[in-house]
């Protein structure tokens, strides 16, 4: 992944002479500000920064999974996709079972490792997501549809419902899909990792 360096007066001037030599918007690019030298009597201000294009952290991330997959031992092909600027990884394996481990256990340290590692080289959290096979897509259909269902039983009999223990990312699903609903609302409760979601029927 190449870092590229750039000094101007400002901040600004810094960016602005990245932009120009790169050929790039500002938004594709990752801006760091290394240093700042304060001016004198006969030196003048300097800001360096290092600067890496969006497409070589994509790169870079494809690149990372597939040595980390190859070194434990799976046969694997990543499709790349980007949506409203966020990368998807799509992996396509020769054991996606294992890959996605239970309750998708595996992919969730899959991630992790990979966000970790990112941040390291860049020097700050990237936004991008994991998936083996469409797994996510269809765990989170799934989820909405384990929602919905919930959601009317406890409408019609008023009786709230405590849904099994899930991650952050799965929470999110059940709150976002019941967010609207004029007749249940949801609520966290518990301790991570056993942290689960509550639906609850609204007052009349």
């Amino acid at each position: 992944m190449e870092k590229h360096r750039y000094t101007g007066k400002t901040k600004e001037e810094a960016i602005n002479n990245a932009k120009i030599d790169l050929q790039e918007l500002e938004e594709n690019l990752i801006i760091k500000e290394l240093e700042t030298t304060k001016g004198g009597l006969f030196k003048s201000k300097k800001v360096e920064i290092e600067v890496i294009e969006n497409r070589e952290v994509v790169k870079e991330i494809k690149d990372y999974l597939n040595k980390l997959l190859k070194d434990l031992g799976f046969t694997a092909n990543i499709e790349v996709k980007t949506k409203e600027n966020i990368p998807t990884y799509t992996i396509f394996s020769d054991n996606d079972g294992l890959l996605i481990g239970k309750n998708g256990k595996n992919l969730h340290a899959l991630s992790i490792i990979t966000g970790q590692y990112i941040k390291k080289e860049i020097g700050k959290s990237y936004k991008f997501l994991i998936d083996i096979n469409a797994y996510k897509e269809k765990h989170e259909k799934s989820l909405e549809r384990l929602a919905k269902n919930i959601a009317r039983e406890v409408y019609q009999t008023k009786v709230e419902a405590k849904l099994d223990s899930m991650n952050s990312y799965e929470r999110r699903i059940v709150h976002n899909i019941l967010t609207n609903n004029k007749k249940v609302y949801t609520e966290s409760e518990g301790e991570e990792p056993n942290r689960y979601v509550i639906i609850k029927p609204k007052e009349d």
